[in-house]
């Protein structure tokens, strides 16, 4: 074998290597598959347009892989919030799987920064979330922040996966997402893998009034493997 062989066989097998290394992350995953409701509304009213909202996607929402046989943990578990006596609904109804976004899906708290929380009973590898808080119109909802933790007063452990908090009024600093219309589609957030058990929705208002309103929360994961199963 010549020299010139010898060298193409070589970088073949780095291709090849650095090839499965590349793909290795993305080995046995599967699209997440979510059921979402139907289409409330169409179009983006031009009061809802500026610098720190996300320009109108066209086409479909991209994938997002995940491993195979994660489900919905969130579903039927308890929830709490910061305001306890809702104006409109029940807390159980950000967990119930409805997320028609119709009178009688949602639940309406207090003004201001307010949170939603979900216990999910034990600790779970999460990948992903999902996040309704009313779609039946356009609105925007401000200061959206998803924590995740192992600490029921989210004190210790926590990890924040989404923040669209432009100009830090929530105080939990600037976030990099902007803000968004929210739509049938939900907010899918990607959080990679985080290891807890208490999920904490925090908003501030919305674009039509200062109170906050959830529909749905879906969180999709998978016991976690060396965490004792509750907390």
């Amino acid at each position: 074998m010549g020299w010139r062989t010898r060298g193409m066989a070589g970088v073949l097998v780095v291709l090849a290597a650095v090839t499965s290394l590349a793909g290795e992350p993305r080995r046995d995953k599967v699209p997440l598959v979510l059921q979402l409701p139907m289409p409330r509304f169409m179009g983006t009213p031009h009061n809802l347009r500026g610098p720190h909202i996300e320009k109108p996607r066209s086409g479909k929402r991209p994938d997002l892989a995940v491993p195979p046989g994660l489900t919905n943990v969130a579903l039927n578990k308890p929830v709490t919030a910061s305001d306890a006596a809702p104006t409109l609904g029940e807390l159980s109804q950000v967990t119930d799987g409805d997320k028609d976004g119709v009178e009688g899906s949602y639940v309406e708290i207090g003004p201001g920064k307010q949170y939603f929380q979900i216990d999910l009973q034990q600790r779970y590898q999460i990948f992903a979330i999902v996040v309704w808080h009313f779609h039946a119109q356009p609105r925007v909802y401000h200061d959206v922040i998803v924590q995740l933790s192992t600490d029921p007063a989210f004190s210790t452990n926590v990890r924040t996966v989404y923040n669209n908090d432009y100009d830090n009024s929530s105080g939990f600093g600037v976030g990099q997402a902007k803000e968004y219309i929210d739509s049938h589609e939900g907010l899918l957030i990607d959080t990679r893998v985080v290891e807890a058990r208490y999920v904490r929705l925090y908003g501030n208002g919305n674009s039509e009034s200062d109170l906050n309103h959830c529909t749905e929360i879906e969180v999709y994961g998978r016991l976690a493997r060396l965490a004792a199963a509750t907390q």
